[in-house]
């Protein structure tokens, strides 16, 4: 299949401009990106194409219906400058998964990385060696074909863009407990990593926000008495030394960093529930002193510790960890990811 992509380089990379040493997160894109078609049933036209706008008729679909799903993934370099995926099957699994929930045809595996490894052969310049910064990809696809009718598109379009990236947060982070707004519900689309997932989460988002909070812990759409995800991320509680995790269900996404942190937790001997929990043992547990760290874990910030949180109109502030589980944990990853220790599972991918 890699033969097969037509190439079409830009005429002047803009890689000189951009300060490597300060890189926000996916707010620089790099040169390319690599553009596949859905069209009369099969995907086709692949081609790696200098990144630029995109052309499509109002009656696009994606403008009306929504048929919209990304994942993220991200390249490291090693010391040798090798470079690096973590877990790129995965995330090829959970985007064929998406598209099945909302009507888009998969993508076989051959283009997905095919294009993938193209891209980051023809990129690879962009892909930061300093400590604590990748290149976040986001592989999406989204319906391209036209019409009004209230029904799945005819046409679609994948597209990997890149951007080098540094930290996703900085600083501490606290969160709000949602009593009000649920991110997703049983039967729905929670589970893929669908676009309008995300829009949703915006407006409670910003009341958050408003409010002091960099975040919002979701909870169950019934009852919201059960804690689910925190923001875009799954989220992990450690309870004295067991450390508790929410189930996967049609609400909550099978994280690649979820099943990670799983795996090496198991192998490390850390106690590992994976069961509801309620918000009233999360405040429970607060009061008493036996909450001892909560961190959300996803792609984009690996793992990130939550400093305190917010519930009934009452502060709670978790104890300072050096050493705990979620900066552990994250090191253990991040060694594995950028090829600073072995990696007894497979999952690190050198291209």
């Amino acid at each position: 299949m890699e033969s097969n992509i037509r190439v079409k380089l830009i005429e002047k990379s803009k890689i000189d401009t951009v300060d490597f040493n300060n890189l926000t997160f996916g707010g620089i894109f790099s040169d390319h990106m690599f553009v596949c078609d859905y069209i009369d049933g099969e995907w086709k036209n692949a081609s790696i194409e200098p990144y630029a706008p995109i052309s499509l008729n109002p009656s696009a679909k994606i403008f009306h219906y929504g048929q919209s799903i990304f994942e993220g993934m991200k390249a490291y370099k090693d010391a040798d400058n090798k470079t690096l995926l973590f877990r790129p099957l995965d995330n090829h699994k959970r985007l064929n998964k998406s598209a099945e929930r909302l009507v888009i045809p998969q993508i076989p595996e051959d283009i997905f990385m095919d294009g993938l490894k193209k891209l980051l052969e023809i990129d690879n310049k962009w892909i930061p060696t300093n400590e604590g910064s990748s290149l976040y990809i986001r592989p999406f696809i989204f319906a391209s074909g036209e019409g009004f009718h209230a029904s799945p598109a005819n046409a679609y379009k994948l597209i990997i863009c890149t951007a080098p990236s540094g930290a996703y947060f900085s600083g501490d982070v606290k969160v709000l407990i949602e009593e009000k707004y649920a991110r997703a519900a049983n039967g729905g689309v929670g589970f893929a990593k669908a676009g309008g997932n995300y829009a949703a989460q915006f407006y409670p988002t910003k009341l958050a926000t408003d409010k002091g909070y960099q975040q919002v812990i979701w909870t169950d759409d019934n009852t919201h008495q059960y804690i689910e995800e925190a923001g875009a991320m799954n989220i992990f509680i450690r309870i004295n030394d067991t450390l508790i995790t929410s189930p996967t269900s049609d609400r909550i996404l099978d994280g690649i960093t979820r099943k990670s942190i799983l795996q090496i937790a198991e192998d490390k001997n850390i106690p590992v529930e994976v069961r509801k929990i309620t918000v009233s043992e999360v405040v429970e547990a607060a009061e008493n002193g036996s909450l001892k760290e909560m961190f959300g874990a996803g792609t984009a910030a690996v793992i990130s510790p939550i400093s305190g949180f917010g519930f009934d109109n009452k502060e709670y502030d978790l104890p300072k960890i050096t050493d705990g589980y979620a900066t552990n944990l994250k090191k253990y990853i991040t060694d594995i990811q950028t090829n600073k220790s072995e990696d007894p599972y497979g999952w690190r991918v050198q291209l």
